[in-house]
């Protein structure tokens, strides 16, 4: 488990993701040495699907643990490796977002 984030604010979602998605997508310009992102990018795949399912297992642990701040924190670390997912298979987020907007149809 990381360092808990302190003094978390409530922020804008949509403008997070799309923010968050465009660095990602910068990364692949990046020396994989230096940057984890364009490490997980470019690397062995069972790396970076190693990683989400490492976070996945940790959001499930933190909730059974029933600790607010660190479901939040683990959730963040699991939707920022979905989307270093997404940049490498080339699934946009409006994609993702027509996906989910037609399963509520």
């Amino acid at each position: 488990m990381g360092v808990r984030t302190a003094d978390v604010q409530d922020g804008d979602m949509a403008e997070t993701l799309d923010s968050l998605a465009t660095t990602i997508h910068g990364r692949w310009e990046h020396d994989p040495a230096r940057s984890y992102t364009a490490r997980l990018l470019t690397g062995e795949e069972d790396e970076l699907l190693k990683k989400l399912a490492e976070e996945a297992s940790e959001v499930i642990m933190a909730c059974k643990d029933d600790d607010h701040d660190h479901i939040r924190y683990e959730m963040g670390d699991l939707i920022y490796h979905l989307l270093v997912t997404a940049e490498r298979y080339e699934v946009t987020l409006g994609e993702l977002a027509g996906e989910l907007d037609a399963r509520m149809r």
